[in-house]
């Protein structure tokens, strides 16, 4: 788990972004690889790490499914000592789906060390998918410590703009919406919007939201 993928820009990173993965797919998955390639071209830097249940099926262990979110956070909290001690310079939490949702509940917690400057969540699942009637999962951004910037794909059904636009956020949430997007950020063939269109807008906010937490 200390095992890191990383993804570095050219230049100085602005800051590093310790990344996890969703609920079913790894951190090598497309989607991801192409985030962490968009990411680093906005000089910001990206380390991947798998939680145990999916590195243990790369091994031939059987196909688990994940644990509950709050059962991660452990293992996303050494991830972090191990990238403080590797690396130097600002760091950013984040995760696709379950994986930033789980950086926003580390996010809360009371020890979070002072180079831990924010937290980003691709395609945070604020609902069970497709049941907008569920209790919905909005406490890791409630009581996060530190901002955090939510990328969410207009048509998500883990919470879509149309749900969205009727909830209260905290004013230490910013959600930025990806044209026409699911959950993995791609649009309808009809929409003039594109997958890597909408992939590089996302990495344009984290930069623009790593630029604002600078001291």
């Amino acid at each position: 788990m200390s095992d890191f993928l990383w993804t570095r820009p050219e230049t100085e990173p602005a800051a590093t972004l310790l990344m996890a993965h969703g609920a079913g797919a790894p951190m090598d998955s497309a989607f991801m690889e192409k985030l962490a390639n968009a990411l680093a071209a906005e000089g910001v830097a990206v380390a991947r790490f798998e939680f145990a249940y999916m590195a243990g099926r790369r091994t031939g262990g059987p196909k688990k499914p994940p644990p509950r979110a709050d059962r991660l956070t452990g293992e996303f909290q050494t991830a972090l000592q191990t990238l403080l001690r590797d690396s130097g310079g600002p760091l950013l939490l984040g995760g696709k789906s379950m994986g930033g949702r789980v950086a926003a509940m580390l996010g809360g917690g009371g020890s979070l060390p002072q180079r831990v400057r924010g937290i980003c969540c691709f395609g945070y699942p604020f609902h069970p998918t497709g049941k907008p009637d569920a209790e919905w999962r909005l406490s890791p951004l409630e009581e996060s410590k530190r901002p955090v910037l939510v990328l969410q794909g207009d048509r998500d059904p883990f919470g879509s703009k149309v749900e969205l636009d009727a909830v209260a956020l905290p004013g230490s949430v910013t959600l930025t919406y990806l044209e026409d997007g699911n959950h993995d950020f791609g649009p309808r063939g009809k929409s003039p919007a594109t997958l890597d269109g909408n992939i590089q807008k996302a990495a344009k906010e984290v930069a623009s939201f790593t630029g604002s937490l600078a001291d």
